[in-house]
């Protein structure tokens, strides 16, 4: 009788052993997964045991701490810049929707929110002392309500260097402390906001919207960039990522996403069937248009349009960049970052379109995904100052070109 206590003692003790040694193996396993399986297994394990959300506390104590810091000034000394307003972790194998905005324009960030459905970043500008403190509120409510902005989203903000941004008072963050869910945020936004007319900021501070894409890339590696106001086809981010995941050929490639604008945005085109539609009755037409056909011309709208449909995303055709060509892309690796000289209207994305074609880069055009901006580009829409601020932006893009030739002397391409 001791002897079969003594035997069940012994199997029990083997037993609490044997159990402990395989959740230790279990922790080990995961402290080294990321070290020693790869992204792919890391990916995996994931989806089953996806990471807990940050939460609330978390996003407000990362706000405060941002605002706290007083910004940095940027490499001209004309603006402050405060990183990581908000923050998300980002998986550096992803694909980044990076865009910009002016505060007045932070209401379009709803629609990219439903449309996209990887991590976003977005740099927003702040023209006066005023705006500043609204663009932190608006951060403060966004965090604290919508939860796709605390999981998905990181915004950095940029004032002018003469003002600073202030934390803002939880009890006092005017009316924006009634609400109390993300879409009453986005209405009440809509109702304050004052978009106007493009670039015309009513003050004498100049956009700096190639600062503004540069931030909203930092730490990136796949990346498309897209003015705020534009909305991607559904499922391009899945797409995107199953495309990308399934070979590494993509490096020196500039993926080029064909870009669209449509007459009424009530409703915007979801698949490229519904495009199509829309684009044979003239209520959708290639990007720019009406300002600047040369700018979009070469992704060739009329072999896009009648392409086969396809079920899965891929380069359809190549074509050779040309002066004023500014595609819209998606491309990862040693990409160029966007000239900071280039401020307000002209040649901010075509100088940057540039140097990636002199760099090495060839252009593929996607056969399925594309991008709508709302509302037809026009002339009228600009303020008066578009023309004097194109004419100062291209003596500067011939004066790039230039400096291009010395910084790639051994490269045959030339803009």
């Amino acid at each position: 009788m001791q002897m079969s206590y003594a035997i069940r003692c012994a199997f029990y003790q083997l037993l609490l052993a044997a159990l402990m040694l395989v959740a230790m193996l279990q922790l080990l396993y995961l402290s080294l997964l990321s070290r020693l399986h790869g992204q792919e297994e890391q990916d995996q394990y994931f989806e089953f045991f996806p990471p807990s959300p940050r939460s609330v506390d978390q996003v407000k104590a990362q706000l405060r701490t941002a605002l706290a810091s007083g910004g940095v000034l940027d490499a001209s000394g004309d603006y402050r810049v405060y990183r990581g307003l908000l923050k998300t972790t980002m998986d550096p194998n992803d694909v980044i929707l990076a865009t910009h905005a002016s505060v007045d324009n932070l209401l379009h960030l709803s629609g990219l929110l439903e449309r996209w459905e990887g991590p976003l970043s977005v740099s927003v500008f702040a023209a006066t002392k005023e705006e500043a403190q609204l663009a932190t509120v608006l951060a403060y409510a966004l965090s604290s309500h919508c939860p796709d902005m605390r999981a998905r989203v990181a915004m950095h903000l940029v004032c002018p260097s003469r003002y600073e941004a202030a934390v803002p008072d939880p009890r006092e963050p005017g009316e924006f402390a009634l609400l109390r869910s993300c879409q009453e945020v986005f209405d009440k936004l809509t109702r304050v906001a004052q978009p106007g007319i493009n670039y015309a900021l009513g003050t004498n501070v100049s956009y700096p919207n190639n600062l503004l894409r540069n931030l909203a890339r930092e730490g990136t590696n796949y990346v498309l960039v897209v003015d705020v106001d534009m909305v991607p086809s559904e499922g391009l981010w899945r797409s995107l990522r199953e495309m990308l995941d399934q070979s590494n050929q993509w490096g020196g490639t500039a993926l080029v996403v064909p870009a669209f604008e449509i007459r009424r945005a009530r409703r915007m085109p979801m698949s490229k069937t519904e495009l199509v539609q829309l684009y044979q009755v003239g209520e959708v037409r290639p990007f720019y248009y009406g300002l600047c056909t040369p700018c979009q011309a070469p992704t060739n709208y009329s072999r896009w349009v009648n392409l086969p449909e396809e079920s899965l995303l891929r380069p359809a055709y190549v074509v050779p960049w040309q002066d004023p060509w500014e595609p819209f892309y998606v491309a990862g690796g040693k990409v160029p970052t966007f000239d900071e000289r280039f401020r307000q209207y002209g040649f901010n994305r075509i100088s940057q379109a540039c140097e990636l074609h002199v760099a090495g880069f060839d252009f593929e055009v996607l056969n399925e995904g594309f991008l709508v901006h709302k509302g037809f580009k026009e002339a009228l829409k600009f303020h008066p100052q578009k023309e004097v601020e194109n004419q100062h932006n291209k003596i500067l893009y011939r004066q790039f070109k230039q400096e291009l030739k010395a910084k790639y002397p051994n490269s045959p391409r030339r803009c």
